[in-house]
């Protein structure tokens, strides 16, 4: 019984945990920047996986949120781009990835906009 008990719980969507961010870059494009992140999560199917990331200001403010519409069971890690304007003077962005389950949380990666 016990057993059965322990499979039910790593079987549920919350055991995939926080998704992480393992590398981010920056790279300005004309008068935006445009910023990869990559991102690894024990995506189980559409119960959880990661969904998304957004790149946070020095203040907390978020600058811009990359939406993702579907699960990577078969592509971990993967890496995904967002374009977006950064105000004047922000000289580096926080690169923080989303989950369904959790929201934020795991891992996160600080960039330099220099």
């Amino acid at each position: 019984m016990r057993r059965l008990a322990l499979l039910a719980l790593l079987s549920t969507p919350a055991f995939a945990g926080e998704a992480d961010v393992l590398d981010a870059k920056a790279e300005r494009t004309g008068d935006q920047w445009r910023i990869s992140a990559t991102i690894r999560h024990a995506d189980t199917g559409w119960d959880h996986y990661a969904n998304g990331f957004e790149i946070v200001g020095p203040d907390g403010t978020v600058l811009g949120t990359r939406v993702l519409y579907h699960p990577h069971v078969e592509e971990q890690p993967f890496t995904r781009s967002h374009t977006l304007s950064i105000p004047a003077g922000v000289t580096e962005v926080t690169v923080r990835a989303l989950d369904s389950v959790h929201e934020g949380g795991g891992a996160e990666v600080v960039v330099s906009l220099k």
